[in-house]
């Protein structure tokens, strides 16, 4: 018989960012109070499933959004250094279109390719750390579900990879909402299912919520 194991790529909740910056990997970001309730419905959401690890980017505000499934379900946070936000050169900078970054030409030649990207980690990058990430969350937790607390980018990016779409795309149409669920099912080795959820419901998609 084969063995089923589901990983739940969750993105973390919104941050609190009254600056509008491009956060990225800096440190000191946490979630918003919308962001900490945005947890909680994550956690309300898997209540009652079969998980067992709770594994987290090593950045504050996904380790925040870990925190309530950990505790639902009596779990360590594990961190994975693989499921870190993407590299971005804009990181720490205002990038509204027509108010921020972009308008500086002396930053155009890091907006020259956008099927890289050059502007940061490439896709490809991000897709092989993000599912030696997942493969390793599946491992640990074989037979039953695991949870991996991550990034926009990097789980939009994986999910193209394991669908089999181009890795380049519109950022605007990323499916991946705030606290929203993105669940790999795997048969052995072998991926069986991919499914997306929003447990925040619409406050997920709500507009410049960050990354």
């Amino acid at each position: 018989m084969s063995t089923r194991t589901t990983v739940h790529l969750l993105r973390h909740g919104e941050v609190h960012n009254p600056d509008g910056v491009l956060y990225g990997r800096l440190p000191g970001f946490r979630l918003s109070d919308d962001g900490q309730q945005m947890a909680r419905d994550a956690a309300a959401a898997l209540q009652g499933r079969d998980v067992t690890a709770v594994v987290a980017s090593p950045l504050q505000r996904a380790q925040e959004t870990a925190a309530p499934i950990a505790e639902v379900f009596g779990l360590p946070i594990g961190c994975d250094e693989r499921l870190i936000e993407s590299g971005n050169y804009f990181e720490g900078k205002t990038v509204g279109v027509g108010d921020g970054a972009f308008r500086n030409p002396q930053h155009w030649p890091h907006l020259r390719n956008p099927f890289r990207p050059s502007w940061g980690e490439p896709y490809a990058v991000i897709a092989e750390r993000m599912l030696a990430a997942a493969v390793a969350a599946r491992d640990l937790a074989l037979g039953h579900e695991a949870v991996c607390v991550s990034h926009q980018l990097p789980i939009w990016t994986v999910r193209r990879l394991v669908e089999g779409r181009t890795l380049w795309h519109r950022p605007d149409r990323r499916q991946c909402g705030l606290a929203s669920l993105t669940s790999i099912t795997w048969e052995d080795e072998r991926i069986v299912t991919v499914s997306y959820s929003e447990p925040a419901g619409a406050a997920a998609r709500r507009p410049g919520a960050g990354a």
